[in-house]
């Protein structure tokens, strides 16, 4: 028989068990299921097997939905990366009302992916927005940075960037953590600022840097939100805009073809992780670990 303690666990632990089953274990089975079916939320669901993945191969804005995403990912996450790094070390020097500046940074990630955010990032790149009243004091004639198929994108990489304090404050953790009796014996080795950064601060800042690393892939390939409010749910101008979310979407809630993007769904997890699987192959050979030789 359980012991009462065991008993106790198992019971304030039955809830998470319960959450995990009908929240995330249930809808991902039907999710499959749906994905090999024609369905549409108002019929029974009929089965078809693999048309729908068939069909995905063939459908043109599905491949300019991926072409679109890995744009986003390949050029905002290393660029979010480097302003996080770049802002920590500014904030690791122990400058003063450093809480002040951590939360004033660190405010962007609570709103970035926010509806009012998007609406604020519409406002602000539109043909009359402030960037371009900006630009216009200096005599620059901007663009309509959301209303133009070549700009449309990167409105929305800089918007991305913008969020970049809880990566920021990750970073500045993981400086903290370095010991100072490094940086003083290299410094009796006649290592400069930028060799000390190089042979000290990135070997043992790479643990944080590939878990900043992984967060960010992850969550830039389910981006939503921006692109949703930017484009005005259309993915435009000329599906410059059209993240694979955002795609998913409009088949599944627009059109009602819930199979079908159920079938995307499941691709998306596919990608998401070949992703981090190829993260985690490479990272043996340049994430170090203090208790590794």
């Amino acid at each position: 028989m359980m012991r009462l303690e065991e008993r106790a666990a198992w019971s304030f632990l039955l809830p998470w068990f319960i959450g995990m089953l009908v929240i995330t274990i249930g809808p991902m089975i039907a999710s499959l299921y749906f994905s090999f079916t024609d369905y549409n939320l108002l019929r029974a669901p009929s089965w078809i097997g693999l048309e729908n993945y068939e069909q995905m191969m063939k459908d043109p804005r599905l491949l300019k939905s991926l072409g679109v995403t890995f744009v986003y990912v390949l050029i905002g996450v290393p660029a979010l990366l480097v302003v996080a790094l770049s802002l920590a070390m500014v904030l690791n020097r122990g400058i003063r009302g450093l809480p002040i500046y951590r939360s004033v940074f660190y405010l962007p990630s609570l709103l970035g992916g926010s509806v009012a955010i998007g609406i604020l990032w519409r406002q602000l790149f539109g043909m009359d927005g402030l960037v371009n009243q900006f630009l216009a004091f200096f005599g620059i004639d901007g663009p309509g940075w959301i209303s133009n198929p070549s700009t449309a994108l990167t409105s929305l990489i800089m918007l991305h960037i913008w969020s970049f304090g809880s990566s920021m404050v990750i970073f500045l953790a993981g400086l903290r953590q370095i010991p100072e009796d490094l940086y003083e014996a290299a410094s009796l080795d006649g290592a400069g600022r930028w060799m000390q950064f190089r042979n000290v601060t990135m070997p043992l800042l790479t643990p944080i840097l590939f878990f900043n690393l992984i967060l960010q892939i992850i969550n830039s390939f389910q981006t939503f939100t921006q692109a949703f409010v930017v484009s005005g749910g259309t993915g435009g101008p000329a599906d410059s805009t059209l993240f694979y979310s955002l795609y998913l979407y409009e088949q599944g809630f627009g059109q009602l073809n819930m199979g079908y993007a159920s079938a995307m769904a499941w691709l998306l997890v596919v990608i998401i992780g070949v992703a981090t699987a190829v993260n985690f192959y490479f990272s043996k050979r340049w994430v170090f670990y203090s208790d590794r030789d």
